[in-house]
């Protein structure tokens, strides 16, 4: 049987331009201008063509493996890592990455991806075709947009708890700012990673978030009296820190507005999950330690260069209290016995300049990140106690993350009489105090020998005997 020989459409091309020039169809300039090749080259091709046939077109190193192929052991050792437990779950960029980093194997996406596919090694994360949407575009200097946001994820894959990871990544840049791992998204999470990325970077121009409670109030309870007269809403405990630091907050309408950071826990999750994994992190305080550690290698790989080079962080006023400004605000009345209590905790006032007391003063607690309570009147701190560290600072059920004075009441409206007279709004009783099982009985006179004797007596003896109806008179 007679090899087959396959040609591509350039020497088939070839072929035919020859055919016709030995068989005197066209001229040497003719083919040589539908060709594209010299004179000189257009001779060769014709001996090639009379000498061997159609088979001399073919490239000669057709079916003959590449002197740069990738060696067999290199390939088989590929596979056995790509098929080991420590790697399992790697999409074909993150382990060409890890190749290169850990073993020395240098190898491109497209070649790694090509070896495992023809073993049967499929990438878990599916390469979908780009969509067509609209793009906001980045900040142009880092420290002008701060993008911040939670993920509540199985980052231990059941060696532990729970755990949510709080982060904030700058928009210019892309990388992450601060983040940590805590119990559950909170407001103590939140000042924390306020206060830790400014104590890093810097005070930056605005936050972007969503609208969370966190940051906005979205309970449906009436206004105080205080809130009434201030024509505002009292604001959340991360809105008041950042209003006193002059950032912005800025509230997404959408997750798809804030999609950098929803990309970025995308790709945490992916990655990071691996490397918890590989490190066997199973507590809170193990998952803390190997964020800090994967933190810059991951800006490392996925920052970009800002627009413009320009920081536009601002640097943190001198004299500033970082640590007071990130906590939990609460206003609260001291006692007679100059102490103030935060629910189960009782901090005592020591006396003021020339023995102060401070009993039924307006107050500031702050409570701490690590859990200690200060006392402040008046701009000024006057009481501290120690915390032990140990507990988390948690959220008051009563103030569902934020703070209202503590006397201070909803204002809900009155029901209005219907009778057409003046009753004063403070003399006014409910309806619901006028049914007959919560109604006094009244004063009602004694009936003793009829209805003359009665009237005798008047109403001097009087008994508890029901409702009283004043007596008919015969006329």
């Amino acid at each position: 049987m007679k090899d087959r020989i396959t040609l591509s459409s350039r020497e088939q091309r070839r072929c035919q331009v020859l055919g016709w020039l030995v068989a005197g169809r066209v001229s040497t300039h003719e083919a040589q201008q539908v060709l594209g090749v010299s004179r000189r080259h257009l001779q060769r091709l014709k001996r090639a063509w009379l000498a061997g046939g159609p088979g001399a077109l073919a490239h000669k190193s057709r079916g003959r493996p590449s002197p740069g192929r990738l060696a067999d052991d290199t390939r088989g050792r590929i596979l056995g890592i790509a098929r080991s437990d420590a790697y399992r779950g790697y999409n074909h960029t993150h382990l060409g990455e890890a190749l290169a980093d850990e073993h020395g194997i240098t190898i491109s996406r497209r070649t790694l991806g090509r070896i495992l596919r023809a073993a049967g090694l499929r990438s878990p994360r599916r390469r979908r075709p780009p969509r067509h949407r609209s793009r906001r575009e980045r900040a142009a200097q880092r420290g002008l947009l701060v993008q911040v946001d939670a993920s509540d994820h199985d980052w231990l894959e059941g060696r532990g708890p729970r755990l949510a990871l709080v982060g904030a990544i700058d928009d210019a840049t892309g990388d992450i700012l601060a983040a940590h791992f805590t119990d559950h998204e909170s407001s103590a999470a939140y000042l924390q990673l306020l206060r830790d990325s400014v104590r890093t970077h810097g005070l930056p121009a605005a936050w972007y978030s969503d609208r969370h409670s966190c940051f906005v109030r979205n309970d449906k309870e009436p206004w105080t009296l205080a809130e009434q007269l201030a024509n505002r809403r009292e604001p959340t405990q991360v809105a008041r820190a950042l209003a006193e630091l002059g950032i912005q907050l800025i509230l997404a309408h959408s997750p798809q507005a804030k999609g950098r950071i929803e990309r970025c826990w995308e790709t945490l999750q992916d990655r990071l999950v691996k490397a918890l994994r590989r490190d066997e992190a199973g507590s809170l305080r193990e998952a803390n330690a190997v964020l800090a550690q994967y933190l810059p290698r991951h800006n490392a790989r996925f920052g970009v260069a800002p627009v413009d080079r320009t920081d536009a962080h601002r640097p943190v006023p001198r004299g500033l209290d970082l640590d007071g400004v990130c906590s939990l605000h609460y206003v609260r009345t001291v006692g007679n016995d100059n102490t103030v209590r935060l629910e189960e905790r009782l901090v005592q006032i020591p006396p003021g300049p020339r023995r102060r007391s401070y009993a039924r003063c307006r107050v500031e607690v702050q409570e701490r990140l690590d859990g200690e309570l200060v006392i402040a009147y008046q701009g000024q701190s006057i009481a501290r106690q120690p915390g032990d560290g140990a507990a988390a600072v948690r959220a008051r059920k009563r103030q569902r993350g934020r703070e209202l004075p503590a006397d201070h009441r909803p204002v809900r409206p009155q029901p209005q009489p219907t009778a057409d007279v003046d009753i004063p709004a403070d003399l006014f009783v409910p309806l619901a105090s006028q049914h007959p099982w919560r109604r006094a009985p009244l004063l009602r006179p004694k009936q003793k020998n009829g209805p003359q004797r009665q009237r005798a007596e008047g109403p001097s003896s009087l008994s508890l005997q029901g409702d009283y109806h004043p007596p008919q008179t015969s006329k």
